[in-house]
């Protein structure tokens, strides 16, 4: 089974461009919230982020990773 990975960034982020280029290099297929365009999800990153605005936030299955810390 594929997991799902979805991807909350911020145009206005380095760190959320960093991680989509890894992403993109590595050839994982993510599904990217773009906050900027998507402001209505802001509630559901602070709730996973225990209210921090912090991007990006990487979702890969049950695994939550907030902030960037490279792929692999």
């Amino acid at each position: 089974m594929v997991e799902k990975v979805v991807l909350y960034s911020h145009p206005d982020c380095t760190y959320s461009g960093a991680l989509k280029e890894e992403l993109d290099e590595a050839g994982v297929v993510y599904n990217e919230i773009d906050l900027s365009v998507r402001p209505e999800e802001w509630d559901t990153l602070e709730g996973l982020t225990g209210g921090e605005r912090i991007t990006p936030v990487l979702i890969e299955g049950e695994a939550i990773t907030i902030g960037y810390h490279g792929v692999g």
